[in-house]
């Protein structure tokens, strides 16, 4: 078998390498199809991900959003600050903690974002089978709780 530049090197890299590298073309992909669709309802990844999860999770600490959002947490108050000014979530203050919430209308773009995310993510997943795709987050679930932060 003739083998050629690319083969090789490929066989020089460990498995682990290889898996990175692929990881992290697929995550590019997905990422760029998402912030396509993000910017199609006037929203960037740091926007959609905090309407997902005040959405989900209604009068939400301001500290919980901030340990539960995939984005960095750098300054979450000025991402919050720009959502509340453009009339998609509430701030209420509890004590000392700042419950967060949906307004109707970030409820409603809630409503109609994030199942159409959800389904674009699925279908970039769909040519991996359902047990494949267990099996792919069993995997990744493993490497996430294993890695240190």
């Amino acid at each position: 078998m003739k083998r050629t530049a690319h083969t090789h090197r490929s066989s020089l890299r460990q498995p682990a390498v290889l898996a990175w590298l692929r990881l992290a073309r697929v995550f590019q992909k997905v990422d760029t199809r998402s912030e396509r669709f993000f910017r199609q309802h006037g929203l960037n990844a740091a926007q959609f991900d905090v309407l997902a999860q005040v959405g989900a999770a209604s009068g939400i600490s301001q500290q919980e959003l901030a340990n539960a959002l995939l984005v960095t947490k750098g300054n979450i108050s000025q991402l919050l600050n720009r959502l509340e000014q453009d009339g998609l979530i509430t701030r209420r203050q509890e004590g000392r903690t700042n419950c967060l919430s949906l307004t109707e209308r970030g409820q409603e773009l809630f409503a109609a974002v994030v199942p159409q995310q959800e389904a674009l993510i699925a279908g970039m997943l769909a040519p991996l089978s359902a047990d494949e795709q267990h099996e792919l987050l069993r995997l990744l679930r493993k490497l996430d709780q294993n890695l240190p932060s």
